[in-house]
């Protein structure tokens, strides 16, 4: 018995002395994406945020493919002291474990950190195309179905979820081209291999901006500040289609906590700086923060919200 709780006073001592020490090296952030995508683009806002408040380099490792399965299958994998972390968004994190057969990880697999930002999303069309406003598209679609196509990030993406509620709730006969992350997914709307998709207005503003797409709704209860003369989906008639995106940082499920509460500290200093609230505005997302705690309560009501929605779908993929 004595042997025994000294042993647990040696293992704590030093679990201590660790976090005491952390960080000590460079910090790795795996993301799920290909560079360029949404997730990545907040991944990377983040990172270059977090050393002013760490003391370390942070630094972005994309690892894209199988519906976000690769890089999060890895990242919860790693080892749980604090030098592995993850940014991902609801795609990755909720929606591939319940579509992706033996996707080896779910939620629970995690650690939360913080809540990073939100941004609603929007559907944006090849600007080539006659359509100016939903109503037309979706006339359109009805009359030549399977005639348009939209491109998503992958099956069990919140485009991809997004894309079939609108489908559902239109009528529209639209066909899925699935792509390699939300990056590629955008590119391939402006140079008009597909003629649509939903991504968040903070990879979308700039392009919508320069006339290489065209915005017509917002995929969220309200307009998005960026882009006032864009309808939100409810004001049209689609009040189901409008779920925003969110991207949140994680650590694999043992990291101490006493790590889990220095990284989320940093995190909430970083989202609170002007700097990183500067670079978020232009994208039009809002900075989020919080508890582990918070992230975790946000995590258990979007599985809530998303499972029936995906058993619906009937969405599977070997």
């Amino acid at each position: 018995m004595y042997r025994a709780v000294v042993t647990a006073a040696a293992l704590m001592w030093a679990a201590c002395a660790f976090a005491q020490d952390y960080p000590n090296r460079p910090i790795r952030i795996i993301v799920p994406t290909p560079a360029g995508g949404p997730v990545d683009v907040m991944a990377r806002v983040l990172a270059n945020a977090l050393p002013a408040a760490l003391g370390q380099t942070v630094f972005i490792e994309n690892k894209p493919g199988a519906g976000n399965t690769i890089g999060s299958r890895q990242a919860a994998a790693a080892d749980p002291d604090g030098y592995t972390l993850m940014v991902s968004a609801a795609s990755g994190l909720i929606m591939s474990p319940m579509i992706v057969k033996n996707a080896g990880y779910d939620a629970s697999s995690f650690a939360p950190i913080a809540l990073v930002a939100e941004t609603p999303q929007v559907l944006v069309i090849n600007p080539q195309l006659p359509f100016k406003s939903v109503a037309e598209l979706v006339a359109y679609a009805k009359a030549n179905p399977g005639k348009l196509n939209y491109s998503t990030g992958g099956i069990g993406t919140l485009p991809h979820l997004n894309a079939e509620l609108f489908k559902l709730a239109s009528g529209a006969n639209i066909l899925h081209v699935p792509y390699k992350g939300g990056g590629p997914s955008l590119m391939a709307v402006v140079a008009g291999e597909v003629q649509m998709t939903f991504d968040t207005v903070s990879t979308s503003l700039q392009l919508i901006q320069n006339g290489k797409l065209r915005a017509l709704a917002i995929v969220n209860p309200k307009r998005a500040p960026e882009l006032p003369n864009v309808p939100a989906m409810p004001e049209i008639g689609f009040p189901a289609v409008s779920s925003g995106a969110w991207t949140a940082l994680l650590a694999p499920h043992d990291t101490p906590p006493t790590i889990i509460a220095k990284l989320n500290a940093a995190t909430n200093t970083a989202l609170h700086g002007e700097a990183m609230k500067n670079a978020l505005e232009k994208l039009g997302a809002q900075p989020r923060g919080g508890t582990p705690q918070d992230l975790a309560d946000h995590i258990a009501r979007e599985q809530t919200k998303w499972k029936p929605i995906v058993e619906s779908l009937n969405l599977k993929v070997d």
